[in-house]
């Protein structure tokens, strides 16, 4: 079996990196441990107040490399309270990974002994979320000039959930058809999405006419 990071270094980074954000107005983070996958992990769960994301973005990537953004996570909570009617939450990954050597045009491994990383080379998992008061017109800013990998996942949360991202440069439709209505996402609960009443598209080759058990009720 190869070796690891080992849970301690982790779990001390994780510790260090809370210790800095949490300074930050509008901030507030723990670490806390994961059980998932093939061995335990501690990830840097964060929640930041909308206004202060951008300066927290900026300090994770500049000041604590934290290099991938993974995924975005977009919710509409009606029900959640005047000051949390929308979350986004913000997935990132720290590789520590920088400039690969490339041979012949071809990125080349960098190969690293885990058990002498230290300092901002130790892999995390963070989690930054981001609750958003009622409006009818939710936007937080955009990190897509800070992490590439933001782009898309910026594009679709506004696509399904209609949460906008302030400074997104060429935000579109990804995932809803470009003829979409201005103001239709189609995960906003106010929408009550049914099966499309083709209750065929259940119907499979063989004929048996399967379909669920929650067929036509309001989804």
């Amino acid at each position: 079996m190869g070796k690891t990071v080992s849970t301690s270094t982790q779990k001390s980074a994780a510790e260090a990196l809370v210790s800095s954000i949490s300074s930050m107005d509008g901030v507030t983070a723990e670490v806390s441990e994961r059980k998932s996958g093939t061995q335990p992990r501690n990830v840097v769960s964060v929640d930041c107040a909308p206004e202060n994301w951008r300066s927290l973005a900026e300090s994770l990537r500049n000041e604590h490399e934290v290099d991938y953004c993974s995924m975005i996570t977009g919710i509409h909570w009606p029900e959640g309270g005047p000051d949390k009617n929308w979350e986004v939450i913000y997935h990132f990954l720290r590789m520590g990974v920088n400039d690969p050597p490339v041979l012949e045009g071809m990125v080349q491994p960098i190969v690293t002994d885990p058990t002498k990383v230290e300092g901002n080379f130790v892999p995390l998992e963070l989690e930054v979320r981001i609750a958003i008061a009622e409006t009818r017109e939710p936007s937080v800013d955009s990190v897509q000039d800070i992490w590439v990998g933001a782009d898309w996942n910026e594009k679709e949360t506004w696509d399904l959930v209609g949460i906008d991202f302030e400074g997104h440069v060429g935000m579109r439709r990804v995932l809803q058809p470009h003829e979409t209505p201005i103001g239709f996402h189609p995960l906003q609960k106010q929408h009550k999405l049914r099966y499309h009443d083709f209750e065929e598209m259940y119907d499979d080759a063989q004929g048996f006419l399967r379909k669920p058990s929650d067929a036509g009720k309001v989804k």
